[in-house]
């Protein structure tokens, strides 16, 4: 995906006088020209520390969707006196521990070649997590989707204990794949924060934009 992909929230943020910053991660998006086998999970935390430290950002509140929650876990953890909360969109939630967490293999989009670095965006991959993207939203996260960087998915974060002290929230969306109810039961980890459910695909940014905002405010208020 790419900062794109939060079209809808950016105006609707704004007009409560919040500050956005939507990014796109290098390799992706308009910055997919960039893309190399070298580009990785490290590469993306640079990413956002440099948008922090170029803008003074304070008081942030950092949204990790999907598997950026390791991004902005790591982020987090390298300037906890910025950050104010977190916030999990139906994301990887890191647990506080001080070993490298958060590695997985991209094979259930289907097997990767040898040699392959990036897994392409596909009709499959939305029809799976995100059936509720209809019509022109449809066609027009398609025409945008760049391929995802393997690195972003296999590559692990390590935290310290500076993580421990930074507040957490969560979205989760419920046609997305992830069994909802037990993780809110705290079958897969415990949750240390508020939470809220959308009923949507992985893109409520997308299909469920005002709902969305109206739960990051909430959550982020808390």
């Amino acid at each position: 995906m790419g900062g794109w992909a939060w079209e809808k929230v950016i105006p609707l943020l704004e007009e409560r006088q919040h500050e956005v910053h939507a990014l796109t991660l290098t390799g992706m998006g308009e910055r997919v020209h960039l893309a190399s086998k070298d580009v990785g999970i490290e590469t993306a935390i640079q990413d956002v520390m440099n948008v922090i430290e170029y803008n003074d950002l304070d008081d942030l509140v950092l949204v990790g969707h999907s598997f950026a929650g390791k991004v902005v876990a790591a982020v987090s953890d390298r300037v906890p006196e910025r950050v104010r909360m977190v916030l999990y969109l139906d994301a990887f939630r890191p647990q506080k521990i001080r070993t490298p967490q958060g590695g997985f293999e991209p094979n259930e989009w289907g097997k990767l070649d040898p040699g392959q670095w990036r897994v392409p965006f596909t009709e499959k991959i939305l029809d799976s997590i995100g059936k509720d993207v209809q019509g022109p939203d449809r066609e027009w996260m398609l025409s945008k989707a760049t391929p995802w960087p393997v690195k972003h998915s296999t590559e692990r974060v390590t935290l310290s204990k500076n993580f421990d002290s930074v507040k957490s929230a969560y979205i989760f969306c419920t046609d997305s794949g992830d069994p909802v109810d037990e993780i809110l039961k705290g079958m897969w980890g415990k949750l240390d924060g508020p939470y809220k459910v959308i009923e949507s695909g992985h893109w409520p940014m997308i299909t469920k934009p005002v709902e969305l905002v109206e739960d990051m405010l909430s959550l982020t208020a808390q």
